[in-house]
């Protein structure tokens, strides 16, 4: 973080400072609510959650170099007290983040936002020093703490920006006011929660909203609830997509015979060549929606067809593709999963097991409400729509109705198969896989379906990541 007095800070949450000998001293490195994160310096901000009070770390975060505590009550060592420990992150958030010279890059979508921003962060720390959110923390605490990682040398900032509910990216931007915001899909991710798609689209287009009149809103053209959302920003709009009259699109769109995407990158700015590191058609999307945040900072055609080629995946279990040296390859997406990533997943699987046998390893989607019955069942029918060698459905309900999705798609079922939990999926694949099969695993983030890929790797010794 930039360096702030502990007064300076007290003054700009609201809070009072408690056993406290010397206001001037000032945090000098990172604000965390993690114990094992503080380092000398550090800001240790002590939330309640349901299992751990930070509080009650506060003499260890403190002998461990930090040099307060955040607090809602007096905890014995230095200690700025507030009433709500959130609000008040979030309040030193705004300030830290109005103080900074950098332009900050808001994304959000119901599908794509993580390897996206991963993306933008790579293309964009080509240009000038970058900071962006790790992993997912999108939320009303990941995302302060991010913008307090920023420091005088960053000139960028990207953050991705999560919501369940209306009113919830409002008040993110209005913790980070984003100067450009980018809309990358709207899909059924958390339908339940939202009510429909149209209510999606009211949460997702709340990022545009609040850009400046010098702004920009990076909209997907593809995407018919995304581009209508040019009419609720004051901003210049700018379009990204495959389609004709996006501002930066693909051309000549193809994987390659490993599945990764190829395209011909076009700018307002020129044209060039793209071959993608990652797996799977759906990372064209991305890499346009990046591409076109990259033009509007100033990049030219060439720089960011160059950066995307080179970028890799930042986050964990994310289209994480590992070789076993017997020639199994294990592609573990065990993150999190929605209707729309799941399709495009087994689409990668598609492409990548040309010629060779391929296991989708499938598990619950969340949050879908009255939709999930259909969507699993859509699911598992399009697993053998696409020639997935065997259907892997791991979990109660929501597995047994992609099995029979499958099963009711065609004469496939003796291909398809329901297992209880994800020792009898690892125990299935153990008797079955041979050299050259490909596995992917994938289901929401409450499933734990990251371990099957792990026993898989781990059981097999070292392995060669590609």
């Amino acid at each position: 973080m930039i360096a702030l007095s502990l007064a300076e800070i007290a003054s700009v949450v609201g809070g009072q400072t408690h056993d406290i000998p010397d206001p001037s001293v000032q945090v000098t490195g990172s604000v965390v609510r993690d114990s094992r994160e503080v380092e000398p310096g550090s800001l240790f901000v002590a939330f309640v959650g349901e299992r751990v009070d930070g509080h009650d770390f506060a003499g260890q975060v403190v002998a461990a170099g930090a040099v307060a505590v955040l607090a809602s009550r007096p905890v014995g060592v230095p200690a700025i007290v507030v009433d709500d420990v959130q609000r008040a992150l979030g309040a030193l958030a705004r300030h830290v983040v109005r103080r900074l010279g950098a332009t900050l890059v808001a994304l959000t979508g119901s599908a794509g936002k993580t390897s996206t921003k991963d993306l933008i962060a790579q293309v964009l720390q080509r240009k000038a020093p970058t900071v962006w959110t790790p992993g997912s923390f999108n939320n009303e605490i990941g995302l302060p703490l991010t913008a307090l990682s920023a420091t005088d040398e960053t000139r960028f900032l990207v953050l991705e920006m999560g919501a369940r509910g209306i009113g919830h990216i409002r008040y993110l931007t209005d913790l980070t006011p984003p100067k450009i915001g980018l809309v990358l899909n709207v899909g059924t991710a958390h339908i339940g929660e939202f009510g429909g798609r149209e209510q999606i689209a009211q949460a997702k287009g709340e990022i545009v909203e609040g850009l400046p009149q010098d702004g920009t809103a990076v909209l997907n053209a593809d995407d018919p609830l995304v581009r209508a959302m040019a009419s609720r920003t004051k901003a210049k709009v700018i379009l990204f997509g495959e389609s004709d009259e996006a501002d930066v699109r693909a051309e000549n769109v193809r994987l390659t015979d490993t599945g990764q995407p190829s395209f011909r990158l076009r700018t307002p700015s020129g044209a060039s060549d793209v071959t993608m590191r990652l797996y799977g058609e759906h990372h064209v999307s991305n890499a346009l929606a990046a591409a076109a945040v990259a033009h509007e900072l100033g990049m030219s055609a060439e720089e960011i067809a160059t950066a995307l080629s080179e970028a890799g995946s930042l986050s964990r279990w994310r289209m994480e593709v590992t070789e076993r040296p017997d020639g199994v390859t294990v592609v573990n997406d065990a993150y999190n999963a929605n209707p729309e990533s799941m399709r495009a997943a087994l689409r990668a699987l598609a492409a990548m097991g040309r010629g060779r046998r391929t296991w989708a390893v499938l598990g619950k989607m969340a949050e879908l409400g009255d939709e999930a019955l259909a969507e699993h069942d859509a699911v598992g029918r399009l697993a053998v729509r696409l020639n997935v060698s065997k259907l892997v459905a791991v979990g109660g309900r929501e597995a047994s109705w992609l099995q029979l999705g499958a099963y009711n798609e065609g004469s496939w079922g003796e291909e398809s198969v329901h297992v209880s939990d994800a020792q009898a999926a690892v125990d299935l694949l153990r008797s079955q896989l041979r050299p050259g099969d490909v596995v992917l695993v994938k289901a929401s983030r409450s499933v734990g379906l990251e371990s099957v890929a792990t026993a898989l790797l781990g059981a097999e010794g070292e392995v060669a990541a590609r």
